[in-house]
């Protein structure tokens, strides 16, 4: 008999590991979501990043949405410091140099739009006091090399403060509150997904 391949989506919360055991003082998904033992993150986002996290047992999915070779598309909602202009915005589009393991990456080519929002504040919040000055962005890329959006905005002088993946492909977090998981079928993510 075959084995029921199970799909999530998870709006991982800000300070919370993308695995299911705690570590270095950190809280794990264990906290937050019951799940079966065969279910895992497919990817990741890091413990300062909030938003869309896919949870599945298909290692399919696994495969098709960690292949770079399928340049899925990926966007993230950016709180960043300071007003970006529209050069930067440009810099961001076109690709900035960053350093990746000690090695200099060219990212590729980007879509990148000045939003305005309405997102739930997090807990704990920026620190307004340190940043009076903070605009949003709207990210679309089709890579994910380590922490890339933060350092991309940091290259173009605009430290990343808060980092929200909204979508993947057609795969939208929509309204979905941090920690609220829901179930979805096959055909549906497949779908979402272009797989």
């Amino acid at each position: 008999m075959s084995k029921k391949h199970l799909y999530f989506i998870l709006h991982k919360p800000y300070k919370v590991l993308s695995q299911f055991s705690d570590e270095d003082g950190n809280l794990g998904l264990n906290r937050i979501i019951d799940l079966p033992k065969d279910v895992y993150p497919v990817g990741r986002l890091d413990l300062d990043s909030e938003g869309l996290l896919i949870l599945t047992n298909d290692k399919k999915l696994n495969h098709a949405l960690l292949n770079p070779a399928h340049e899925h598309s990926r966007t993230y909602w950016v709180e960043v410091d300071g007003q970006p202009s529209g050069q930067s915005l440009k810099k961001l589009s076109s690709g900035v140099e960053i350093n990746l393991k000690g090695s200099m990456y060219s990212t590729k080519p980007a879509e990148v739009k000045a939003i305005a929002p309405t997102v739930q504040e997090r807990e704990p919040p920026v620190n307004y006091v340190k940043h009076p000055k903070r605009s949003w962005l709207e990210i679309s890329l089709k890579e994910g090399k380590n922490r890339q959006v933060r350092k991309m905005t940091a290259k173009v002088g605009h430290p990343t403060l808060r980092l929200i993946r909204v979508s993947i492909g057609l795969l939208a977090l929509g309204n979905m509150k941090p920690g609220q998981i829901t179930q979805i079928s096959k055909k549906s993510i497949y779908q979402k997904l272009g797989i």
